[in-house]
């Protein structure tokens, strides 16, 4: 009899997320206010990473932000100054577990508790997996995988304490899809887009229901971090990189609204449904069609052009 009741509850549940998905698609969702809130930015030196905090800017959050590049770090939050914007800076080296545990530390002791964690930084190596030196790969799955563990860590606490927090995962589409020649950065999407459902189902089953998850999977931001990345000729003005401040406007939309997850753009979603549905050799031939089989090539080259002098893509 419970399993009865438990099932109608579920499918009761599961008609109701799905209208008010379709509902919220063609409807403005109601934005939450976040001003006055601390929000801490990592990778805010960067390109998505600054237009991240000048968007929170302007919504009145007050901002810490981190990135292993002081003088862009120091760049970020002048022109969040110049917006009206509270804003702290910590140079912090994300691929160093310790150093986040002690520049969290400090910010709790300097600046007080986050309310809003967007783990935006990430780094991608840029070579062959059998000509790309260890340390490069170690670093794109620290920076981004490993580091969401301890900056959640650091911070989730106390949004425990307070039930109330909102933490956003910039992942990527290559998180949700995979293509050839990227394995590094591949391997580090998919973990983050695994850590962050995780965390999101540990957060509702232990009813923490005032602190919200954002996931966000663009495709490719037209940032340099992977430069002369292309598809099929005839398919690229169909799917060109994306602007980076549409990227952040989009993502900020989903976050006031506490979208669970976005993919951007929404064409995104298909090869998403399309590698769970599809047989294997279906998704490959799908992938040659698009270019998508050698789609990073061009980008290898100009990364190993520039690697001699031990240049990382970071975004």
């Amino acid at each position: 009899m419970i399993f009865i009741v438990d099932l109608l509850l579920m499918l009761i549940d599961l008609t109701y997320s799905i209208l008010n998905a379709i509902i919220q698609t063609f409807l403005q969702p109601r934005l939450k206010c976040i001003d006055g809130e601390l929000c801490l930015i990592t990778g805010a030196g960067g390109a998505l990473g600054r237009l991240f905090a000048l968007e929170f800017a302007k919504e009145g959050a007050r901002l810490v932000l981190w990135d292993c590049n002081t003088a862009a770090n120091e760049q970020t939050a002048k022109l969040a100054r110049e917006l009206g914007a509270q804003v702290h800076t910590f140079t912090v080296d994300l691929s160093k577990r310790q150093s986040i545990y002690e520049t969290a530390g400090r910010v709790r002791e300097e600046v007080g508790e986050i309310s809003i964690l967007v783990n935006n930084a990430g780094v991608v190596a840029g070579r062959r997996l059998l000509e790309c030196p260890d340390e490069l790969l170690e670093r794109t799955l620290l920076v981004n995988c490993h580091a969401l563990f301890w900056m959640t860590k650091a911070f989730l606490p106390q949004m425990k304490v307070k039930n109330h927090g909102h933490i956003v995962t910039v992942a990527s589409a290559l998180g949700l899809f995979s293509t050839a020649c990227v394995e590094d950065y591949c391997a580090s999407k998919f973990g983050a887009v695994g850590f962050h459902e995780s965390l999101t189902h540990e957060l509702v089953a232990e009813g923490h229901v005032d602190i919200k998850t954002t996931l966000v999977c663009p495709y490719i931001v037209d940032t340099g971090m992977f430069a002369g990345c292309e598809i099929r000729r005839e398919l690229r003005s169909l799917i060109p990189p994306l602007d980076p401040l549409y990227t952040v406007q989009q993502s900020m939309k989903a976050i006031l609204a506490e979208q669970q997850m976005i993919c951007i753009p929404r064409l995104m979603y298909i090869p998403y449904i399309a590698r769970a549905l599809l047989p294997w050799d279906a998704n490959v031939a799908t992938y040659r069609f698009m270019g998508g089989d050698k789609c990073m090539l061009p980008f290898i080259k100009n990364a190993e052009l520039k690697s001699c002098n031990g240049h990382i893509k970071s975004s």
